[in-house]
Parts: structure tokens; C-alpha cells; sequence
């Protein structure tokens, strides 16, 4: 499993979030939703979270993105990539 993100991802984050260095994204697994991998639940994002026991986690500009071993099951061993998609100015999440 693995976690990246391409630095105009990281740049979206930082103005949509208005995220400073040293701050932290951590992505999990919620109940409801839909467009996950797994029926019934779908990918959540927090700003509020400092990793506790990261089983992905990677740091660009001074920002940590993370996925906690709780919320590891989701992801089922695939590889996790976050993209900016310029076209419409939005994030795009691709686990493969």
C-alpha cells in the first residue's frame, strides 16, 4: 500500500483548506456515501487528526497526508494516489 500525492494536489489542498505548514490531512474510512470501494462506505478527509499510527503517510510542502492502520482495510492493499484534475478544478482520489 501507498499514499502519493502530486504537488499541484498539495497546492489545492493548501488554498481550498487554507492548510499552513505542519498541518495534517488524514483520509478515512465513514460509513455512507457513495462512490467508495467498498458498498456503503466512502472516503472521508479531517484536518483535525495528527497521525497516531499511520499505515500511509507522506509529506510535501510542509503538509502530512495520512491513513491510519484502522482505516487501512478500505484501501484492501491497493495503492492510493491523489491528483488535481485541472479541467475542473477538483481533487481526484484513484485507489488501484
Amino acid at each position: 500500500m501507498e499514499l502519493s500525492i502530486t504537488q499541484p494536489a498539495v497546492t489545492w489542498f493548501i488554498n481550498e483548506l487554507n492548510l499552513k505548514e505542519h498541518d495534517y490531512v488524514r483520509f478515512f474510512a465513514r460509513y455512507g456515501g457513495h462512490g467508495g470501494i467498498h458498498k456503503g462506505f466512502s472516503l472521508g478527509m479531517s484536518t483535525n487528526d495528527i497521525p497516531n499510527d499511520p499505515a500511509m503517510l507522506v509529506t510535501k510542502s510542509g503538509i502530512t497526508f495520512f491513513v491510519e492502520k484502522s482505516d487501512a482495510w478500505y484501501f484492501d492493499g491497493m495503492n492510493f494516489h491523489i491528483k488535481y484534475a485541472r479541467k475542473y478544478n477538483e481533487i481526484d482520489f484513484v485507489i488501484k
